[in-house]
């Protein structure tokens, strides 16, 4: 099976602490995208997706390299 397909499971607590802190980025830039952006977008709701594509792939890169 492809490596990419596979479930990698932390690998010690470093690797946890990474996971954890990306969510803590992820989240801080959500709170900024909610206080500058307009009430309600099209572009604030790309901008949102972007973000939790950006921790998906973070998080995806973590796992399977670290």
């Amino acid at each position: 099976m492809d490596d990419r397909f596979e479930h990698h499971p932390p690998k010690g607590d470093a690797t946890i602490d990474k996971h954890q802190a990306a969510r803590v980025a992820a989240d801080a830039f959500f709170n900024v995208i909610n206080e500058v952006a307009s009430t309600s977008s099209r572009e604030k709701s790309v901008a949102i997706t972007k973000v939790e594509e950006a921790l998906f792939w973070l998080n995806a890169d973590i796992a399977r390299n670290q």
